[in-house]
């Protein structure tokens, strides 16, 4: 098979990660870069040499001949792009958040539907050699049949030094963190028919919210809670650990800080260390986040070479983006939101 040629547009803080990681995938290469920042450009593209650069996606996409489109900027510009990768029929992939309404996420997945071409959300959380390691657990049917569920990601990491941004938004720690927890949530549980929603905003110094509680009802039977915060300070700091609690017919799971997996099931208590590798280019404490930025570009990958639609689509990921504007209404009333009103 050719190698896949690739074109990566935004040049930013988190960008380097994916970069690192195509550099590492087998039968993908990007070819050229696209930022409005000339500086930002010229760095990226002289870390990682790549000759082509430009400063308007439309003349990239005039210019190159292209197999996918890896959009990383931030999310005001999601939409324009992913349609303008569309109309020039090139597979996207699309950071996170995914659009700034659920309408224009919807309208997005429209536009690639259309051209018959396939996009993908950059969700990485789920990719987490821990979290995987979870899953297989429970498909390993050990646990019996799940009813209970936690997933939690609680720190007082300071987010802001690298992303300022962050701290501006009326929206934070749902729509930046709390998304990828919930998405961790559909992954292990099933999608969502009721969530129910509490916020705080601890530090004063910051516009939107940095604590977050969530209740959900799965399809499947499970509950879970599915809580957030940034405002938590402990004797060690867990960031960018996500700890994971599941009770079970047979048993139990539990993810815990340190990577520490401890199964009580059908053949007794098992003990195990998912710690996720630390790759060449990555850097603790980020390096489980940047191990499954590796996995998650591996999938699309081979999800473009087998034509199979890959694990969080964009039409997946509507289901996720949808429980983000549910939790933010349902913050708002202090009432349960149905997911139904925003999906059906």
């Amino acid at each position: 098979m050719a190698e896949l040629r690739g074109a990566l547009i935004g040049c930013g803080f988190f960008a380097v990660n994916q970069m690192h990681g195509w550099r590492d995938i087998e039968g993908a290469a990007i070819v050229a870069i696209c930022d409005r920042d000339p500086e930002r450009l010229q760095i990226v593209g002289n870390q990682f040499g790549i000759a082509k650069r430009y400063t308007d996606a439309a003349e990239m996409f005039a210019s190159e001949k292209l197999d996918f489109v890896d959009i990383a900027t931030t999310v005001g510009s999601h939409r324009p792009l992913v349609e303008l990768a569309s109309a020039n029929r090139v597979p996207a992939i699309c950071q996170k958040p995914f659009a700034p309404t659920l309408a224009d996420a919807k309208a997005m997945v429209q536009a690639c539907t259309e051209a018959g071409v396939p996009l993908m959300v950059h969700e990485n959380f789920r990719w987490q050699s821990p979290i995987q390691a979870v899953r297989a657990v429970l498909d390993g049917g050990e646990i019996g049949t799940p009813f209970f569920g936690r997933i939690s990601f609680r720190s007082a990491y300071d987010v802001f030094s690298g992303q300022p941004y962050l701290a501006t938004g009326k929206r934070f720690i749902i729509e930046d963190l709390g998304i990828h927890v919930i998405d961790i949530a559909r992954f292990l549980f099933g999608d969502v028919s009721t969530i129910t929603t509490r916020t705080a905003r601890i530090n004063p110094a910051i516009a939107g919210e940095d604590v977050a509680t969530m209740l959900m009802d799965h399809n499947s039977g499970v509950t879970s809670v599915v809580d957030c915060s940034y405002a938590t300070k402990l004797a060690v700091e867990p960031f960018p650990e996500t700890l994971i609690e599941i009770d079970g017919s047979d048993g139990t799971i539990r993810l815990a800080q340190g990577y520490k997996l401890t199964v009580t099931g059908k053949k007794g208590t098992a003990v195990s260390d998912v710690s996720p590798p630390l790759l060449p280019w990555a850097s603790r404490p980020w390096h489980n986040i940047q191990e499954s930025v590796l996995a998650i570009q591996k999938h699309w990958v081979d999800c473009l070479a087998k034509g199979i639609e890959p694990a969080t689509s964009g039409a997946d990921n509507l289901k996720t983006f949808a429980l983000v504007e549910a939790a933010y209404a349902g913050a708002a009333s202090r009432e349960p939101v149905r997911l139904d009103t925003l999906l059906g």
